[in-house]
């Protein structure tokens, strides 16, 4: 079970260089190699980078800049010879033996993709409410792989090993995708009898972005990536995915209420209801502030993930043809 570990990276020096030393103790273990696809660091990355190539690591300036591009050319590269292709993503954090129960699981169920699930923490004010709010069914919707679920075959998770094998029969991830690449993949992974198997032996911890701003422009990201994925294969979006899609048009409605007061009330009653709800986890775990701002993230989560999900309905992204 030979392993190559991918890490698409942008400017990630706050997480780069610890991870990299994690990682490189279990490539050490297991006979691994691990490459790094960076887009075009400018942060300092690119010198904890070169600190560490050499040996078992190695990286690559990835010209696409998107992780999808970044792990495909990473796979084309260094894939041959590796049984196993393992994810890890930088802005996050994986404990010490993540690897060995990663690749345990998948030789114990025979799967051919395992992926975790996923918690999120926050080591600001604002990191930590918007982690509240992503760890809680108002951020998250009842998600497997973000409500910690675990020990069974799923239809999808948050990526982490796959056999090389598939991922190439299957045509590698859609370039297209900037996000929501990970959900595209796994539909055609099922599609083509492949199984995938969420672990419940080990999980990885997620860091959300700081700003209110790069957290609107992440969530823009994925409600256009769901969109594209549904379009792609003509599928129907969940309950849980169905509703944020009119948050957007609901606080557009908004704009009225000086023509009458009442296209305000469904927006007016849409805020309430998160902050209350984020006040009600606030205060829950002693930090009254942090849950209203936890409410007023998934505002700025929800109406993003809407309007990135409406963007892609009205301008379709084109897309690189892989198997349906």
């Amino acid at each position: 079970m030979r392993c190559l570990i991918v890490v698409p990276c942008l400017n990630e020096q706050a997480h780069i260089g610890p991870l990299l030393d994690r990682l490189d103790a279990a490539a050490a273990r297991l006979d691994a190699r691990i490459v790094v696809a960076d887009g075009g660091s400018t942060d300092g990355t690119l010198d904890s980078l070169q600190a560490r190539a050499g040996g078992r690591i190695a990286f690559f300036h990835n010209a696409r800049r998107i992780q999808s591009a970044g792990i495909n050319e990473a796979v084309a590269r260094y894939g041959d010879g590796f049984d196993w292709l393992m994810r890890i993503d930088a802005h996050g954090d994986y404990p010490d033996d993540f690897v060995d129960s990663v690749l345990a699981d998948a030789e114990a169920t025979g799967a051919d993709s395992v992926v975790v699930a996923m918690v999120t923490q926050g080591k600001g004010t604002r990191q930590r409410a918007a982690a509240l709010a992503q760890n809680s069914r108002l951020g998250n919707g009842g998600s497997a792989h973000r409500a910690g679920g675990g020990g069974a075959f799923v239809d999808h998770g948050h990526h982490a090993a796959m056999r090389i094998s598939a991922f190439r029969a299957v045509g590698g991830y859609d370039e297209s995708f900037s996000h929501n690449e990970d959900a595209e993949l796994d539909h055609r992974l099922r599609a083509a009898g492949y199984r995938i198997w969420m672990t419940d032996r080990t999980r990885m911890t997620y860091y959300p972005r700081a700003s209110l701003r790069a957290l609107a422009r992440q969530y823009f990201g994925y409600g256009r990536g769901r969109a594209m994925n549904l379009m792609k294969h003509r599928g129907r979006p969940r309950l849980r995915q169905l509703v944020p899609v009119f948050v957007a048009p609901v606080l557009a409605m908004a704009l009225l209420a000086p023509v009458a007061w009442v296209f305000a009330l469904p927006a007016l009653c849409y805020l309430l209801l998160c902050i209350g709800y984020g006040a009600a986890l606030g205060f829950r775990q002693g930090r009254p502030g942090e849950g209203v701002l936890a409410g007023l993230s998934a505002v700025i989560m929800h109406a993003a993930w809407s309007a990135g999900f409406w963007a892609a309905l009205v301008r379709p992204a084109r897309r690189r043809e892989v198997p349906a």
